[in-house]
């Protein structure tokens, strides 16, 4: 048998039917492909959530392809790296891939920080994709992840942030006016317009801060990164329609790695990306179905007016955008990279 002896049928052609890591088998018949042995490191924090269930279900089916050959095991909870410092340790060799959100770290990836312009013109998850798979493949963002030996593999196509908070909800623009948020890239800016202070932490600092008082909002992906982080236990309130906006937290691999694969390898990760996406919508849908119900419960839920909606991004949208191109123009094309990222939303340049 070859090396490239591979039958993509079942990878291409069905998508699995994947909720929070609980994956279907199969239906296409058994399409083993043959290689070495490898087995990656790849490096997560937090808990198993909807966040880490595409790349869950993509260890899987590496396994289940290669017949146990390819080994991609997954360390939660910061086990092998802090989540500011997976991209050195991709650099370093410490492990071969990584998930990072681009605020954690924003000189380190300053061309993907476009991801975290307020009010963007995305509106569901399939547009959110096709937006960060577009501007991966961008020459800028490309170069940008190889200063750190890294690759863009799939997106974890994060939802629309909303806030949380402690104290008087803020049914008004302006009623966020002094409030202190954790709010990162953009959407901080675009909170700062607001009279906010803003704050940058990691997901798993919230919750005490909130419950301390050193915050009095956080922004998160919607639903499923507040009930991951039961900050929903500790908080008063909720927005659930304000959509100002979203990060992204790529999922890289180390192209030294990834060079060193045989290519069936290379293409069977091609071949699962299909799946990989399936599974994340169905996780963050899931998540949805079930948070929504309990959020409504025990908060009180904060709903804009198309009015107060638009005056949101007439303040804190556009011209957050021509800040970030401002402030980046001389270090890279800034403008043509928000100029892409409306062009693959559909919003024109």
């Amino acid at each position: 048998m070859t090396n490239r002896r591979i039958l993509r049928k079942g990878a291409q052609g069905v998508l699995a039917a994947a909720v929070l890591g609980l994956v279907a088998p199969s239906v296409a018949s058994a399409a083993n492909v043959e290689g070495p042995s490898v087995f990656w490191k790849f490096s997560f924090w937090g808990n198993p959530r909807a966040f880490t269930s595409g790349i869950e279900h993509l260890a899987k089916r590496l396994d289940e392809e290669t017949d146990g050959n390819f080994q991609l095991r997954v360390f939660f909870g910061e086990q092998i790296s802090k989540a500011k410092e997976n991209l050195d340790g991709l650099k370093a060799g410490a492990f071969e891939g990584a998930a990072f959100c681009n605020f954690y770290h924003p000189g380190k990836n300053p061309a993907l920080m476009v991801m975290t312009m307020p009010f963007l013109p995305i509106p569901d998850f399939d547009t959110a994709w096709d937006v960060r798979t577009g501007l991966y493949e961008d020459p800028i963002l490309a170069d940008e992840m190889a200063a750190w030996n890294a690759m863009y593999y799939v997106t974890t196509n994060l939802p629309q942030y909303e806030f949380m908070g402690v104290g008087d909800a803020p049914t008004k623009p302006e009623d966020f006016n002094g409030l202190r948020v954790r709010a990162g890239g953009g959407v901080g800016v675009a909170m700062e317009k607001m009279g906010a202070t803003r704050q940058s932490m990691p997901a798993t600092e919230v919750y005490t801060a909130l419950q301390r008082g050193t915050i009095d909002a956080e922004s998160l992906p919607y639903t499923y990164a507040h009930a991951s982080y039961k900050i929903h236990e500790v908080a008063d309130w909720f927005t659930s329609n304000m959509s100002p906006g979203t990060s992204d937290c790529p999922v890289v691999f180390s192209q030294t790695a990834y060079d060193a694969l045989p290519d069936q390898y290379k293409q069977l990760l091609e071949d699962l990306k299909p799946e990989v996406k399936q599974v994340y919508k169905e996780a963050y849908e899931a998540a949805d179905a079930k948070n929504l119900p309990m959020f409504r419960e025990a908060m009180e839920e904060v709903v804009y007016t198309d009015e107060q909606l638009a005056a949101f991004r007439e303040a804190a949208g556009k011209p957050v955008w021509d800040e970030w191109v401002a402030e980046n123009k001389d270090k890279f094309d800034a403008q043509a990279v928000l100029d892409k990222t409306l062009s693959l939303a559909g919003g024109g340049s």
